[in-house]
């Protein structure tokens, strides 16, 4: 299982995506986190992801996890065709509803956790890899995701890794300390593992040492 989970982007690390996932890899880009944002926003939000990556050498393009609703097989054979699936911010409990919905959240673990693709992901992209979304709810909101979705907010993750992620703590320039605040006091409340990252810091699972970035 390879993993690249950031605060924001590659953090300080470019290089240990690059060799997670190697050069000129293709990778998915899946924005369902802004999909409760306006139109225009939400595709300015994909251009964001998209441009750099393309400058980076990579061959990126968004899957549109909607466009695959009732249809997670077709999803699991899009998705194969990648060697990266690129999971950017917005609101985390937005992501993990719409991933539900689709059953796109099935597919995306049982390829990572098979190796077939590599998951990276960035603030809420990072948190939906976590067992929980307890605490999110300081900088995220819940009450986006019946409308935009049709489900109940789901408190759950991934948990491809064993612990939750606070993003953008310490000297972020995105860092709202009394959100952090609010975010590590729940995750303590509910005896949950946690850590916080800088935007700077990054978490890489899948290469030698399995170590920290």
């Amino acid at each position: 299982m390879k993993l690249f989970l950031s605060s924001y982007r590659f953090g300080d690390h470019r290089e240990a995506f690059v060799d997670l996932v190697g050069r000129g890899a293709r990778i998915a880009v899946i924005a369902a986190a802004a999909d409760s944002w306006p139109v225009n926003a939400r595709s300015s939000a994909v251009t964001s992801e998209l441009t750099p990556l393309r400058a980076a050498g990579f061959t990126a393009e968004e899957v549109d996890v909607r466009d695959f609703l009732g249809a997670p097989e077709a999803l699991e054979v899009r998705l194969r065709e990648f060697d990266c699936l690129w999971v950017r911010g917005g609101n985390t409990f937005v992501l993990r509803a719409q991933l539900a919905r689709s059953g796109a959240d099935r597919v995306i673990e049982m390829l990572v956790r098979s190796g077939l693709v590599a998951y990276a992901g960035y603030s809420a992209g990072a948190c939906l890899a976590t067992p929980t979304l307890i605490g999110l709810d300081a900088s995220d909101d819940p009450a986006e995701v019946t409308p935009t979705c049709g489900i109940d907010p789901i408190w759950s993750g991934l948990a491809l890794v064993d612990f939750a992620i606070v993003p953008h703590g310490g000297d972020s320039l995105l860092e709202d300390p009394q959100v952090t605040a609010r975010t590590v006091a729940a995750l303590t409340t509910a005896g949950a593992q946690f850590t916080v990252l800088t935007d700077q810091e990054v978490i890489v699972v899948g290469r030698c040492s399995d170590a920290d970035g």
